[in-house]
C-alpha cells in the first residue's frame, strides 16, 4: 500500500497492497479495498464498506458514512462498491439502514461530485450521476441510466435502465426504461435513442419501442388498458418484455407523458 504521511489508516483494514491513499485521508476499521484502487486526499472511508478493484476515490468524498435516516440505530449495516468506479470529489455515499441493510453500487458507473448516495440505494452497471444528483433512500438505479446534474430522486423511486433524466429535474414516480424525462416534475418525452443505439439495440427493437411508448403514452389509454394492450406487444422484443415487466412491478407509478399536460 502507497499511503501518504498523513493519512490514517486503521490496522484493522483489508487493503490491497498496490493501492494508493492520498494525504489527510481516513480509513476505518471495517474498509476492505480491492486491487488497483486510488483514493484521493482528504477522503474519509469508514464503516462496514466495501470498495472493489479499480476503483478511483477523488478528493473529499466521505464513504461508508452513518445514513442520514432518523430510524437508524446502530445497526449493523453494509456499502457495497463493485468494480472499476469513479467517485468524484465530495461525493457522499451512505451504509443501509436497519440489522443487515445494504447501499449497493455496481461497476464501471461514473459519480460526479458532489453527487449523494443515500441508505439502501441500489446502483447498477455503467450509469452515470452528474454533479450533484440526489439520490434519497431506496432508490433504484437500473443498469446504463443517466441522471443528470442538480436531479433530486425521492425514496423508493426505480429507474429504469438505458433512461436518461435531464438536469435539475423532480423525480417523484418511476422512470421507465429506455426513456428520455426532464421536467419539475419530470415527465416523459419519449425514448432515448441515442443511449439504445450506443449500446447496440436494433432497429427492430427500436421500432418495437417506439409503438409501445405510444400506446403507453400517447394513445389515451388509462394506465391499465394501456398495459394491457402492450401485453400483445411483448413478443415483439426482449425490451419491451422488459418494460412490460418494469412497469407491472412499479410501486410509485411511472412519470406522464410531457403530451399529457397540453
Amino acid at each position: 500500500m502507497q499511503a501518504h504521511p498523513t493519512a490514517i489508516v486503521s490496522k484493522k483494514a483489508r487493503l490491497a497492497g498496490d493501492i494508493e491513499v492520498g494525504p489527510y485521508t481516513i480509513i476505518g476499521d471495517n474498509v476492505q479495498i480491492s486491487s488497483g484502487a486510488k483514493v484521493g486526499a482528504h477522503c474519509v472511508i469508514e464503516g462496514n464498506t466495501t470498495i472493489g478493484a479499480g476503483c478511483q476515490v477523488f478528493s473529499g468524498a466521505v464513504i461508508g458514512s452513518q445514513p442520514q435516516d432518523l430510524k437508524y440505530k446502530g445497526e449493523k449495516s453494509f456499502l457495497e462498491i463493485g468494480n472499476n468506479n469513479i467517485i468524484r470529489e465530495y461525493c457522499t455515499l451512505n451504509l443501509g439502514t436497519g440489522e443487515g441493510g445494504r447501499t449497493i453500487v455496481g461497476n464501471n458507473n461514473l459519480i460526479m461530485a458532489y453527487s449523494h448516495i443515500a441508505h439502501d440505494c441500489k446502483l447498477g452497471d455503467e450509469c452515470i450521476i452528474a454533479n450533484c444528483g440526489t439520490l434519497a433512500g431506496h432508490v433504484t438505479i437500473e443498469d446504463k441510466a443517466v441522471v443528470g446534474g442538480l436531479v433530486a430522486i425521492h425514496q423508493f423511486v426505480q429507474v429504469g435502465k438505458l433512461s436518461i433524466i435531464g438536469g435539475c429535474s423532480k423525480v417523484v414516480q418511476d422512470i421507465p426504461p429506455f426513456s428520455t424525462c426532464d421536467g419539475h416534475p419530470a415527465r416523459v418525452y419519449g425514448l432515448n435513442l441515442v443511449g439504445l443505439k450506443r449500446s447496440n439495440i436494433s432497429k427492430d427493437s427500436m421500432h418495437s419501442l417506439k409503438h409501445a411508448f405510444e400506446i403507453l403514452f400517447n394513445s389515451g389509454l388509462s394506465a391499465r388498458h394501456a398495459l394491457q394492450e402492450l401485453e400483445k406487444e411483448r413478443q415483439s422484443s426482449v425490451e419491451v418484455s422488459y418494460l412490460i415487466n418494469f412497469i407491472k412491478n412499479s410501486e410509485r407509478g411511472l412519470s406522464r407523458s410531457c403530451r399529457s399536460e397540453s
